[in-house]
């Protein structure tokens, strides 16, 4: 064996390991949206990664693959590779198959991942597993003590794999062209290991149709995808002046132009709590979940501070979703929710929570108690802070439940359940927009009993401007 030989044999492990880890984060990110991002989520994918790639290792092992069908069977191989990089990573074909598992009645996010994870995501890492084994078996004819470089290469095209993918080309290339390079390397060693001219042919139309499908054009033409970064794949559907800002797929906002108004539960929010604020002094809304910066939108005195982690928002919103520049009194900072509320020192006059706008997915650190309790500590005395989530009307299911007792664990007092969308409590189907609100006001805790009611001292008198609004005539 020459040394050039050696160092393409040790070239493929580390591109082999590169590939491996990138597929694996370009998965996780364009499934994220559908099914989250939780342990068990990862656990699923990562553990149908290892499983069938430790299958690979025992399978490339085999005395029926001889030395002779190495290259041939490796060539085969990254092909394959390739086509199930292809059909695992791309937003389109991501898109379509958990639209199809919601249309057919497959909700559960554990089962929508383990059946992607099995179809998806067992032939390629298996493949990865005997890929390893067979490029060692290579490597080991030259010398046996070669494991421990072997393994170091792999374990180096997995690091560099993973830093680049997630560092720099997702966030500035795009999924979709990290996508065709990933593609674009599984061909490369098919045709380092065989380089025969049908091998060639092949990977000129797997890197074609790749290229296409995950193209700026076709996504946008097909999509109407603006965005498509490591966070989030953005598109702004327009129908005669009616806008829907979609994220990862799903609607995150919507605007009408020709009326200017926004989503039933914004126009609520604007109307009742952010139009109404009293201009005795400027008063300070912290808005964590951009979405299309509808929120306040028309409100130019007061100080908004919008919080989200893709930093493309303002530009794409400002440009394709509202197509007006946002008010010098609307800043926006690209942040955690959770981290720029552990971080920051300011009170806020109002704090509207909406990143539980849709049913699919819901960020799971953002429900729970500790979380909640960190809202309260930036609200302001006579504070608001309002939480828009997508739930049961009448506490159908146990989200809805357990999302109610934890809401009221850390809000015990002065809240609020308020119903937005018609829904027919009676009907199975009653998921609707609800807002949870609290008001950050003084409260002892008492109660009326039977021998002690002092109503009279509780009550507010009812002024005569009281009766008026009820009766203008």
């Amino acid at each position: 064996m020459t040394k050039k030989s050696r160092a393409w044999l040790v070239f493929l492990i580390f591109i082999n390991g590169y590939i491996s880890l990138s597929l694996e984060l370009l998965v996780l990110r364009n499934i994220g949206f559908w099914v989250g991002s939780s342990a068990v989520v990862t656990s699923i994918v990562m553990g149908t990664f290892l499983g069938f790639m430790s299958l690979g290792y025992f399978m490339g092992s085999s005395p029926k693959v001889s030395d002779e069908k190495i290259k041939s069977v490796l060539s085969y191989s990254f092909v394959v590779i390739a086509i199930f990089g292809f059909l695992a990573a791309t937003f389109p074909l991501v898109t379509n198959y958990f639209g199809t598992l919601y249309q057919l009645g497959v909700s559960s996010n554990v089962i929508q991942t383990a059946i992607y994870a099995i179809i998806f995501l067992s032939v390629a890492p298996f493949l990865f597993g005997f890929n390893t084994t067979l490029l060692s078996r290579c490597l080991h004819k030259y010398n046996t003590n070669y494991t421990g470089n072997i393994m170091a290469w792999d374990t180096i095209g997995s690091v560099i794999g993973s830093l680049l993918t997630t560092l720099i080309l997702m966030p500035f290339l795009g999924v979709n062209n990290t996508v065709i390079l990933v593609v674009a390397l599984a061909i490369f060693s098919a045709i380092i290991s065989r380089p025969k001219w049908y091998v060639g042919m092949a990977g000129i139309v797997l890197i074609g149709t790749t290229a296409y499908f995950n193209s700026d054009y076709y996504q946008h033409k097909t999509y109407g995808i603006i965005v498509n970064n490591a966070n989030s794949t953005i598109s702004v559907q327009d129908t005669n002046g009616f806008k829907i800002l979609n994220m990862n797929g799903l609607p995150m906002s919507v605007y009408d132009s020709r009326r200017n108004t926004s989503a039933e539960y914004i126009e609520y929010i604007n109307q009742v709590y952010l139009y109404t604020i009293p201009r005795d002094r400027v008063h300070k809304v912290l808005v964590l979940g951009a979405g299309g910066f509808t929120a306040g939108l028309d409100d130019d005195f007061n100080e908004y501070t919008f919080v989200d982690i893709e930093h493309t928002l303002q530009e794409v919103s400002e440009k394709y979703f509202l197509n007006r520049t946002l008010s010098p009194n609307k800043h926006f900072v690209v942040a955690d929710a959770s981290q720029f509320l552990k971080n920051t020192p300011e009170l806020y006059d109002v704090i509207l929570l909406d990143v539980y706008s849709n049913s699919y997915q819901v960020p799971e650190g953002l429900i729970t108690a500790e979380f909640m309790e960190r809202i309260k500590s930036r609200v302001a005395p006579n504070g608001i802070i309002i939480m828009n989530v997508i739930t049961s009307l009448t506490f159908a299911d146990k989200y809805t439940r357990v999302f109610d007792n934890t809401f009221h664990t850390v809000f015990p007092y002065n809240t609020q359940r308020q119903v937005i969308n018609y829904a027919n409590p009676w009907a199975g189907d009653d998921v609707v927009n609800v807002l949870y609100i609290y008001y950050n006001r003084e409260n002892s805790g008492r109660i009326y009993t039977i021998d002690k009611t002092p109503v009279i001292y509780d009550k507010k008198i009812i002024t005569n401007s009281y009766f008026q609004q009820q009766n203008p005539n």
